[in-house]
């Protein structure tokens, strides 16, 4: 076992300790913001299409992140991931890329990294969890393939659910639940993703939260994300 997958499984285990919710939660509540990014979620989707366009220069996401190349290299169909800002390190050239998705994200302080995803066809993202309680992710469809039927070839599970999103359509959910992606077309599927801070946690809970974003964002800006 990796240095860091130790690390995610005892983060887990401490919020998991203190921290009980749904897979799934409430937009009003713990993301009121996720209402503008919908609303422009259109803008948001020519942005992407724009970056698309020359997708071979976007990085798939094992050459950012190589400790998850378990999930990312592991059918030899591309994960290509379009970083805007990371646990607050932004990357000032992606962000004047994409105007519209950059002003959103500099208005909505909630939200800690926010990227573009794109999944090759055929791509299939294997079981997993996240690391850490003190974030969500909301999830937004914006070029979605459809299966013969009309409904969304791409499907994200979470806690064994499936969630079949059209385009426009979104999600906040937990990502320390085991989850996974298929992409069944022969389309490439796009997506926004957004990391959100967590709501309401204990001060406790609260202060670890902040030292461990802190130090993620550090790590990020050795890496030279931005």
């Amino acid at each position: 076992m990796s240095l860091y997958d130790r690390a995610a499984d005892v983060t887990r285990f401490v919020y998991d300790r203190r921290i009980e919710g749904p897979p799934v939660l409430d937009l009003a509540t713990h993301f009121p913001a996720a209402a503008d990014f919908v609303a422009a979620w259109r803008h948001i989707r020519g942005e992407a299409l724009g970056v698309a366009a020359d997708l071979a220069q976007v990085p798939r996401f094992h050459e950012l992140m190589p400790e998850q190349r378990s999930i990312s290299a592991n059918d030899r169909r591309d994960w290509r991931v379009f970083i805007l800002k990371a646990y607050g390190v932004k990357v000032a050239r992606n962000m004047a890329r994409c105007p519209r998705l950059a002003r959103l994200v500099e208005a909505s302080p909630d939200v800690l990294s926010a990227s573009l995803s794109f999944m090759a066809p055929r791509k299939h993202i294997p079981p997993h969890r996240g690391p850490f309680r003190g974030v969500l992710r909301f999830y937004l469809p914006l070029a979605m393939p459809r299966a013969a039927d009309g409904r969304p070839a791409a499907v994200l599970k979470i806690a064994g659910r499936d969630y079949p999103l059209a385009e426009g359509q979104c999600l906040l959910w937990d990502d320390t639940y085991v989850h996974e992606v298929w992409n069944r077309s022969d389309e490439l599927r796009t997506v926004l993703l957004l990391d959100v801070r967590r709501r309401g946690l204990p001060t406790d809970m609260a202060l670890l939260s902040r030292l461990l974003i802190a130090t993620v964002r550090a790590g990020m800006a050795l890496r030279g994300v931005a």
